[in-house]
């Protein structure tokens, strides 16, 4: 299993790999794919609970889902994606929160939707043992405040607040960071100016490393972002086998002989 320092050492060399899970059985395919690093996304709001956003994702829930992954992993890093006001508010509530999931969940470290609000807790939890990943750019906790899934860095003024807050976030002690629907050439310099890895999604080609959503990447999604690509059709293989679940029990070719057993001894009851 990589640890925290081996991914930051990544930085400028190696591609680092980078997908999320929510379950076992995804969690262990990922993890047998070889990627560095699985992240427990609150991104599970959209993908699998049914949410609309991933604002009503709790820590409860996080947790739970985050310890199913870490149980099914042996090699990649699992870090847990901490939820909407499950930190910032009080940092004594932050740091019990973002333990919980090392504690009790088994994660390697955990990622924070980044801010100025964030660089002190950074720090604290680094200095406390909890790693951190940072992540800047389209935070969609704040979607509200964004007005929806917007490209964000796009002015001088918002591109330099990524760059200072980057540093800082660095500087606090984060071991990599999440930079998402970013223009490229900002992904770009901030790459080139930070000494930690640097993990796109939509933010180009010149990050250390790439993340997507599952779904997203195996095409198991109604709707894929534009910055994402599609590599499988998980979702036709699922509705074909579905397909053909409901036909062999309709006419009755399911379940056949082999698929069943009968105890003779039973016979004479009826």
């Amino acid at each position: 299993m990589p640890s925290v320092t081996e991914i930051r050492s990544k930085a400028g060399s190696e591609p680092i790999t980078m997908l999320t899970a929510y379950d076992a059985p995804t969690a262990r395919l990922v993890d047998d794919a070889g990627m560095d690093i699985i992240l427990v996304g609150d991104s599970m709001g959209n993908a699998v609970l049914g949410h609309e956003s991933t604002l009503p994702v709790t820590v409860e829930e996080t947790e739970s889902h985050t310890a199913a992954v870490a149980r099914a992993v042996e090699d990649a890093l699992v870090v847990a994606d901490m939820p909407f006001l499950s930190f910032g508010k009080d940092m004594s509530e932050s740091i019990h929160n973002c333990g919980r999931m090392l504690k009790e969940a088994d994660a390697d470290a955990v990622k924070l939707e980044s801010g100025p609000h964030t660089i002190d807790l950074t720090e604290r939890l680094t200095q406390l043992g909890i790693p951190v990943m940072a992540h800047l750019g389209l935070t969609p906790q704040r979607v509200n405040e964004l007005g929806g899934y917007t490209r964000q860095g796009t002015t001088e003024d918002a591109a330099q607040e990524i760059i200072d807050l980057a540093r800082a976030h660095e500087e606090a002690g984060a071991f990599s960071l999440i930079l998402e629907h970013v223009p490229a050439n900002l992904a770009a310099h901030v790459t080139d100016e930070l000494d930690i890895p640097t993990i796109g999604i939509g933010a180009g080609p010149d990050c250390d490393g790439q993340v997507l959503v599952f779904h997203d990447a195996v095409g198991l999604s109604d709707w894929t972002p534009p910055f994402a690509t599609t590599f499988g059709d998980v979702k036709g293989e699922i509705e074909n086998a579905l397909d053909k679940y409901v036909d062999a029990v309709e006419t009755g070719t399911f379940p056949a002989e082999e698929h069943s057993h009968t105890e003779e001894t039973l016979d004479e009851l009826y």
